[in-house]
């Protein structure tokens, strides 16, 4: 009921789209690269941004804090990249239609990593790997009609709860992986709900995508034991009401939903394919992917279309003084009923996070967070389903396995989790499993940033974990991992004509059993400027 309820708000509230004409949105994001302020005044408007990244490393794949919430794009031992980026439109945010686009392309050198594959005869060989030499990281077209959008393409998300870079990132969205090709449409930003006189807010967004991973899937995967799903799709929608953000206290709830469904999947015995179950991707699975609930339309899934899994946010924040303001967090994270239920005890992410809004602060942000996923519903699958008889044959609980499913690939892109970094991502299983190996865990994570002078900035972060397998193959003891960052940047100077330069460097640690003893650094430059012109 809960997941028809959430469903159907969305479907009503994006409809209702002209509730408001002026966004407002208090809460600032990183993963928005680019500003441009508009005015009253239509604009055609430019945004531009170059770059040059290299990072060098002890291991084959980068230490935890080099390879997380970086889109995707930092992952090897050794690599020099450079990238470009520009976004444009035309109009501002108080017309009723305006229109942006965006492209932002990577290309250089990164590093190979081996990854195990079954050759025959018992035998596997080692194979080395390594990124594409070029790629398209975002590339898209957004339209707005008053409080509404709609966007093809592929771009980066900002997590509607947490911080994007100092949290250990999103459950369901993180900025960790490259992001997918689809559609998708909601509101702007929060709006006013009619009615309230501004004392509540709505936001909420929903599409559809494709991951476009197969090749890097079936170049990674050993075609041993268990399976390999490709042709995958992938689901997403959100709805948060939250308070007016104008007050000293400010509450924010909703939730997240994300489905992976279609595809095809290949289980493989001993080095051989034993068989082949293909999932729908037609018109009916499409709507029983947006209301989660109805009896399965392939012939892998049971309850359900698809893989679902998504979480309940809820966040509380409030002034201190001077422009200092606190925010306590949670996401609890669910993979079926069970967790929807919140029968998975203190499973989920719980942070506080302090902003400070005084120039040039010694400390404008810092968050520090709990992650917590050893409940899962309790150690043993159970559904009534599996007997005759039982008159309840919809409800399942334990075992939850986040991010992991019995027919689809983990939660994941091109190796790199698509929901929170902190579990182990299936790209350092060179092994070839393309699953979750080490989801039953509990850590710590803490993050700040700051200025160390009007030219140098600083990022610190730091986390420790410990694992103990997966509910369904678990380990006979526990692993564990401490990492470290530490990056200062330096900005020389910036002006209408000059744009901004920025120099980075970063230097980061592993320490443990879970990711080794891995150490590695990063240099980095970048010019960004824009162009704003009145429209004629």
């Amino acid at each position: 009921m809960i997941r028809y309820t959430l469903s159907l708000l969305i479907m009503l509230t994006t409809a209702l789209g002209v509730v408001g004409q002026v966004p407002v949105d208090t809460v600032q994001s990183d993963s928005t690269k680019y500003t441009c302020l508009y005015s009253a005044q239509a604009l055609r408007w430019t945004t531009y941004e170059v770059g040059m990244i290299a990072n060098a490393g002890n291991s084959e794949l980068a230490p935890y804090y080099i390879s997380s919430n970086n889109g995707g794009t930092t992952t090897q031992q050794y690599s020099a990249l450079v990238y470009a980026a520009a976004k444009l439109g035309e109009g501002s945010m108080y017309k009723r239609f305006s229109w942006s686009a965006g492209l932002e392309v990577w290309g250089g050198y990164a590093s190979s990593a081996g990854y195990q594959r079954y050759v025959g005869n018992g035998q596997f060989e080692v194979q080395k790997q390594h990124p594409a030499r070029v790629w398209i990281q975002e590339a898209y077209l957004r339209a707005h009609y008053r409080s509404i959008f709609a966007m093809a393409g592929q771009a980066r998300k900002a997590s509607p709860i947490v911080d994007g870079s100092l949290s250990s990132g999103d459950l369901v969205w993180s900025n960790n992986a490259r992001p997918p090709v689809g559609l998708r449409a909601g509101f702007n930003n929060f709006q006013t709900i009619p009615f309230t006189k501004g004392w509540v807010q709505i936001k909420g967004e929903f599409g559809y995508f494709r991951q476009l991973d197969d090749k890097w899937l079936e170049n990674h995967y050993n075609y041993y034991n268990h399976f390999i799903t490709t042709g995958l799709w992938l689901h997403y929608k959100s709805l948060h009401f939250r308070t007016d953000p104008y007050q000293p206290v400010v509450f924010t709830i909703g939730a997240q939903s994300a489905c992976q469904f279609g595809g095809t999947a290949k289980y493989y015995k001993d080095g051989q394919l034993d068989h082949t179950v293909k999932m729908k991707a037609d018109a009916k699975a499409f709507f029983r992917t947006f209301i989660a609930g109805s009896g399965g339309n392939s012939a892998g899934d049971s309850f359900v279309e698809g893989n679902h899994l998504g979480t309940w946010d809820i966040a509380l924040e409030g002034n201190l003084n001077d422009g200092k303001r606190l925010r306590a967090y949670t996401q609890w994270l669910w993979e079926d009923g069970s967790g929807i239920g919140k029968m998975n005890g203190f499973d989920g992410l719980w942070g506080l996070e302090y902003r400070n809004a005084v120039k040039n602060p010694l400390i404008e942000r810092a968050v520090i967070e709990y992650i917590d996923f050893t409940n899962q519903s309790g150690p043993i699958h159970w559904t009534p389903n599996d007997h005759e008889g039982t008159p309840i044959t919809s409800h399942s609980s334990g075992a939850d396995d986040y991010y992991n499913n019995y027919i689809y690939n983990g939660y994941q892109s091109r190796g790199m989790s698509i929901g929170s970094p902190f579990v182990k991502s299936p790209l350092y299983n060179q092994d070839g499993y393309m699953r979750y190996r080490d989801n039953v865990l509990r850590g710590f994570h803490i993050a700040m940033k700051g200025y160390l002078s009007p030219e140098w900035t600083y990022c610190l972060k730091g986390s420790y974990r410990k694992a103990w397998g997966t509910p369904i193959i678990p380990r006979a003891g526990s692993v564990d991992d401490f990492s470290m960052m530490a990056q200062v940047s330096f900005t020389p100077w910036h002006g209408r004509f000059l744009g901004l330069w920025t120099m980075t460097a970063a230097v980061a640690i592993d320490r443990g059993k879970l990711y080794g003893n891995n150490w590695g650094g990063m240099l980095g430059i970048t010019y960004s400027s824009d162009f704003n012109f009145k429209k004629r």
